[in-house]
């Protein structure tokens, strides 16, 4: 196991990119990295930054992906682009790539030998476009994890969950004690996310992919999906009294005990982290929802819009180099709470979840996530339904089925 890279390690990195920058400069980046635990991650990266000689100006976007992209993609395509910008790997970016908006990063990535040490594949293999490379994955983020306050079931007097199963048995209990049993923000994409989840871990991960990947209508109209909608159903019965917006607001009601648990993604952690919290011992985690365990191979990336200013695209190469860094992959994911994206680094710092994740990941039971698999435009239509089907119990979980049969097959 190979332990964290102290600091002057660190220095020593930074100091070796900066020597093929022909002058240091400013450089603006654009995220929706705005929590707690993202922007003590989000940090890393800008100090890692700044000690190379340039200067990071940061150009967080408060609220969401779905609130931010629309901003990014509006500056890049009026003309007025920054030197760097998140988005999640996958097919967010694609139109922009194919208008030649996007700097091609093959030279940077074939110099830094990513092909060799990135896994899995898929995360460069979502950045290349016509055999090119245009983004740097930073993170593997899977959606797939049940969040649990140790501290709600100890008040309802049940035992911590093993599995989704015994989640929703506790739930009366919950509700007795005065708890939510399932905290779910209001912003468009949460409900989405714990759809996906739910269908992962009951209908199987073959079954996610074949419907979000092939386009599969006649599994996604089958008796195995309709158990999946009467699960969600359940989810929202549970969540009806989670009246939060942002998802960092619903995992606080987990953190201070107010709700049983969270359907959210590995991002959850930095907010545990900075809450003080201990993995086992103030919260528990159950990937895939302890029925299913899979790592979603989803995630973040960088891409760099074409700069007409020399100095600047240099130092575009240069943070593209350091984000891939054993030493700021380390200090990041610690952070994000997210996993690596090189296969030759280790986290001896690891909680116990985390370490849950990279079991998980060792083993191969990886799969890819819906921005892999769908357009933006499909995704959007998914989520507008089950924004829909949670606020609204008039709709029937078989309704739901057949709306989403529809959309699948119409998906792209």
């Amino acid at each position: 196991m190979r332990h964290g890279f102290p600091a002057a390690a660190l220095a020593a990195s930074v100091s070796f990119h900066l020597s093929v920058s022909a002058q240091a400069t400013d450089l603006e980046v654009t995220h929706w990295w705005t929590s707690g635990g993202e922007a003590a991650a989000v940090a890393e990266f800008a100090k890692a930054f700044d000690a190379s000689g340039h200067k990071w100006i940061d150009g967080a976007i408060a609220g969401s992906g779905e609130t931010a992209r629309p901003v990014m993609i509006s500056r890049i395509t009026g003309g007025d682009p920054m030197g760097a910008t998140q988005f999640n790997h996958g097919r967010q970016a694609e139109e922009l790539v194919e208008a030649g908006l996007m700097r091609d990063l093959t030279d940077v990535a074939e110099e830094e030998n990513w092909k060799e040490v990135i896994r899995p594949s898929s995360l460069l293999d979502s950045c290349t476009l016509d055999g090119r490379i245009y983004c740097v994955p930073v993170n593997i983020h899977s959606q797939q994890w049940l969040w649990l306050s140790n501290k709600a079931f100890e008040d309802a007097g049940v035992p911590v969950p093993a599995n989704w199963d015994e989640f929703v048995a506790a739930a009366p209990a919950l509700e007795k004690a005065g708890k939510i049993p399932l905290a779910i923000g209001q912003q468009p994409w949460q409900t989405t996310l714990v759809f996906q989840v739910i269908l992962t871990a009951i209908a199987g991960p073959e079954a996610y992919t074949k419907i979000f990947g092939e386009k599969d209508a006649e599994l996604a109209a089958g008796p195995e999906i309709a158990k999946v909608f009467e699960a969600a159903d359940k989810a929202r019965q549970m969540s009806a009294k989670s009246n939060v917006q942002d998802w960092n607001q619903a995992t606080n009601l987990v953190i201070t005990g107010q709700a049983g648990g969270q359907i959210m993604g590995d991002w959850a952690q930095g907010e545990f982290q900075v809450a003080g919290q201990v993995a086992g011992e103030d919260y528990g985690c159950l990937p895939g929802l302890g029925v299913n365990e899979v790592i979603m191979t989803g995630g973040d990336a960088f891409y760099f819009p074409v700069l007409k200013d020399e100095a600047k695209s240099a130092a575009q190469a240069d943070l593209a180099k350091l984000m891939v860094s054993p030493e700021v992959q380390v200090a990041f994911n610690l952070k994000k709470g997210s996993l690596p994206v090189r296969g030759d680094v280790d986290l001896d710092a690891a909680n116990d979840c985390m370490r849950k994740g990279l079991d998980i990941l060792a083993k191969g039971n990886i799969i890819q996530a819906p921005d892999q698999l769908m357009s933006a435009d499909s995704l959007q239509q998914v989520n507008d339904l089950f924004v829909e089907f949670f606020n609204n119990p008039g709709i029937t979980a078989a309704d739901a089925q057949k709306r989403f049969v529809d959309l699948v097959a119409s998906a792209d």
